[in-house]
């Protein structure tokens, strides 16, 4: 018996020193290449980029991980107990590795001839996650085993449960507890039930086989398992566990929603970023700040839309999308399914026709709805741009059974029959203080086409350019009263026999006319002739001070009128120089880059206009709304010292700037954008712009809050109508977003310069008026610029072609 004891006796202990020996070999041999545990204190968890508005409000995020860390001691006691009654309850007291569980693995390998399981602790987990890969083999199986040992000596408990609930895998993209959380239950893990933990506590031992949304009966059995275990280890008391077993399982898929609708902004950003960090910007958790407040994008949104709606229904309805009639209620819900909604306007199959409207049927086939025939009145067919067919009488006239059309549902949650604009629009909308973007749309619906007509569509801006030109006479000797004559000119190419007639819109002239009339009256044969009088080369060198590319403006006196190939985004940025007393802006999107610990990056110091430019208004704090914050400086990769905002640089004068301000006011006041007196807004200002066949409509204008540029046109040049001009369709997109961002705020316009001289004229001559003078009326010149008496014979006026004494047109052909 002693023999026998003996023998188990050294038979025990040679085991042991087998181990011991084995473990010893083990680690001599793979210590080398063993990685450096210290490292787990600095790791890099990949965190999606996300982009906000200047006011906080999420706009998109981009990254292939949803991962939101969290510290430690933000996590809830009764999460921690629900992980390790399912993972490892006896994480507190082994030393990463668990014996029990090693010889539990290895008596299942032995009687199934496979690995059933790892054995794996905690621990084991965090080495094998952030170390090595899924293989299964004893080799890393022993790597894993010494990683876990190393561990466990070098982190607390509390570390090494940081760093695995932080980046274990989830299901659904989700990346850690917290993002769990979000993804199935909407809630923070510190705001979810004790039900719900348990639940996210038994997805790391397989995701998809106890995904809550895919599978929710096994969910519910591992839940429910869990539980049982919390109550047997007395982590929760029995009403507890009775409360959290009787929970339904009512998991659903929840994705962080953008709380703002700028997919164009989000776009840019995400460009912005890949160019400064490459593909790092996905996944180091870079926090993006644009300039873009969110109710300034949202008013952006619904002009554009509303805009592009009130156009199309103007030229008639072109029909269903597609018709399927004849089917069953089944496959047109399946067939919806296969629809996306459009900017708001969603998808809809009629399954009813009556004399009192529609009734259709929605994406979410639970119900049919109503769409009263009041909304279906426009509905006239369309033939082309400038025709259409008779008015519907009644709904039938209109749409039939199995047709699918697109609705538009009111704040009510009645439905209105429209259909998806075939015509485009893109708004970009500056500070022309320092050139941040506060709005822009790219096009009616980023779904629809992610072409950014904003930044991307370069477009003849028509008449909309005229003020360019129009800036630079009034540099060069011109003034408001200067008299040009409205007469017919041609222009004969002899090397080519060709020739060019230019005319004015309306087919008429008017013979000598004031600058200023002529610009609130878009006279085209002014322009030309100014231009003529200015010198090609001398307008053009001018004209590219405002940022525009010499390449993009024609070397011919077409330029004149609007001929050059520009973006929205680069008309807005000339025009924010007439906006802010002559100051070069530069459009910038990015106000701030922090990365995943809330360190400032990046902060934009941008070139801004000093804040004596523009008339104080009575209370100047309700002009604070939307400005920039106080501007830090650049500090990416220098950490820098602060430095003061740059001061942006002046290409204008500002007596220019103001002349031309008041003229285009009279563009407003009784020009061809009347249509805006309706604002009531005095310190407003703008032109349109349309090209020939009306290609293009265009409407830029200001004050000194924002200047902003809507074009309207077709992706492929086409006619928009011939009663369509940009007074039509793009100034009443205007109009909309203007009137929502400048609502409540008081009137906001450049401050009266040095130097300006307000003078009474003759309307005829242009000359000063004396005062028995009739229907004299004041200007604004410039003090050097003043013109003669009206009773001064001889000479020339200051500026003027023509001479003082010459009624007859000049240059007729």
């Amino acid at each position: 018996m002693i023999r026998l004891l003996k023998f188990f006796w050294w038979s025990i202990v040679a085991v042991i020193c087998a181990l011991v020996l084995g473990l010893s070999g083990a680690f001599l041999y793979l210590s080398p290449n063993l990685p450096s545990v210290e490292a787990l204190r600095s790791i890099q968890l990949q965190i999606p980029l996300r982009v906000y508005s200047s006011d906080g409000k999420l706009i998109a995020e981009f990254g292939e991980m949803r991962r939101t860390p969290v510290r430690f001691a933000d996590i809830p006691t009764d999460f921690i107990n629900a992980l390790l009654a399912a993972e490892d309850d006896n994480f507190a007291n082994h030393y990463g590795v668990d014996p029990t569980g090693l010889m539990r693995a290895a008596s299942e390998l032995v009687k199934s001839g496979h690995i059933q399981s790892g054995g794996s602790t905690i621990t084991m987990q965090v080495a094998k996650n952030f170390f090595l890969t899924s293989e299964r083999s004893f080799s890393r199986k022993t790597t894993e085993i010494l990683l876990a040992l190393q561990i466990e000596r070098q982190l607390t408990k509390d570390e090494i449960l940081e760093l695995y609930v932080n980046k274990i895998y989830l299901g659904n993209r989700a990346y850690g507890i917290e993002a769990a959380a979000q993804v199935y239950y909407g809630k923070s893990i510190r705001d979810v039930s004790l039900a719900q933990m348990a639940t996210i506590a038994g997805l790391p031992k397989a995701p998809s086989r106890f995904n809550p949304l895919a599978n929710p009966v096994r969910a519910k059995e591992r839940r429910d398992w869990i539980l049982g275990r919390m109550y047997h280890l007395g982590k929760i008391n029995q009403a507890a566990y009775q409360a959290a077993i009787v929970e339904p399982m009512n998991a659903s898929y929840h994705v962080q929603s953008p709380e703002v609708y700028a997919p164009y902004i989000a776009e840019m950003a995400r460009a912005e970023m890949v160019g400064r960090y490459g593909s790092e910007a996905y996944t180091e958790g870079f926090r993006v700040t644009t300039t873009v407040p969110s109710d300034l994008q949202e008013h952006a949104n619904n002009a554009v839309r509303q805009g592009l709606i009130d156009y199309d229904q103007r030229h008639g309805y072109r029909g269903p999308e597609s018709r399927f009639p004849g089917v069953t209620r089944a496959a047109w819900i399946q067939e919806l399914g296969k629809q996306r909604p459009i900017n708001g306007l969603e998808p809809a199959i009629v399954t009813q026709v009556d004399k009192t409207g529609l009734r259709v049927l929605t994406r979410n086939g639970e119900k049919e709805e109503t769409v009263e025939w009041a909304t279906m009145k426009w509905a006239r067919p369309y033939q082309n741009t400038n025709s259409m067919g008779a008015s519907p009488r009644q709904p039938g006239d209109v749409a039939h059974v199995g047709d699918l059309i697109r609705v538009l549902r009111n704040d009510d949650g009645s439905l209105k029959f429209t259909q998806v604009p075939a015509a485009q629009s893109a708004l970009v909308s500056l500070d022309p203080r320092n050139g941040a973007i506060r709005a822009l749309v790219g096009g009616f619906s980023f779904e629809q086409s992610n072409y950014n007509r904003a930044m991307q569509a370069k477009r003849q801006p028509g008449s909309s350019f005229k003020p360019f030109l129009y800036s630079a006479a009034l540099d060069n000797g011109y003034t408001a009263s200067s008299l040009v004559n409205d007469a017919p000119i041609v222009f004969v190419d002899e090397y080519v026999d060709k020739v060019w007639r230019p005319k004015n819109d309306n087919g008429t002239f008017l013979g000598p006319i004031r600058l200023r009339e002529a610009l609130y009256k878009s006279r085209n044969l002014v322009s030309i002739r100014l231009m003529q009088q200015l010198g090609i080369d001398t307008s053009i060198d001018y004209i590219t001070r405002f940022g525009f590319a010499k390449q993009d403006l024609p070397r011919n006196l077409s330029l004149a009128l609007g001929t050059a190939t520009l973006t929205p985004m680069e008309i807005a940025t000339g025009w924010g120089t007439f906006a802010n007393a002559g100051y070069k802006i530069t459009p910038y999107l990015i106000q701030s880059i922090e990365n995943r610990d809330s360190q400032v990056l990046f902060a934009a110091n941008p070139p801004t206009v000093p804040a004596n430019e523009v008339q104080a208004a009575p209370n100047t704090a309700t002009f604070a709304v939307h400005d920039t914050p106080a501007l830090s400086p650049v500090s990416a990769g220098a950490g820098g010292e602060p430095q003061a905002p740059a001061v942006a640089e002046r290409i204008v004068d500002s007596r220019t700037t103001y002349i031309l301000n008041s003229m285009l006011q009279d563009v407003i006041k009784r020009g061809t954008a009347r249509r805006a007196l309706s604002m009531k807004r005095p310190d407003i200002a703008g032109k349109t712009g349309t090209t020939n066949e009306s290609k293009d409509a265009w409407f830029s204008g200001y004050n000194a809050d924002y200047v902003t540029t809507v074009w309207s046109g077709f992706d492929q040049p086409e006619s928009l109508g011939r009663h369509e001009f940009g007074g039509t369709v793009s100034l009443p997109i205007w109009m909309d977003y203007m009137s929502a961002a400048l609502k409540d705020k008081p009137p906001h316009q450049q401050a009266e310069p040095p130097g300006i001289l307000s003078l009474r004229v003759d309307p005829i001559s242009g000359r000063a008026a004396t005062p028995s003078t009739p229907n004299a009326f004041f200007e604004l010149f410039k003090s050097e610029d003043t013109p003669p008496s009206v009773n001064e014979l001889g000479g020339s006026v200051p500026g003027s072609p023509l001479p003082a004494d010459e009624s007859a047109p000049i240059d007729l052909f």
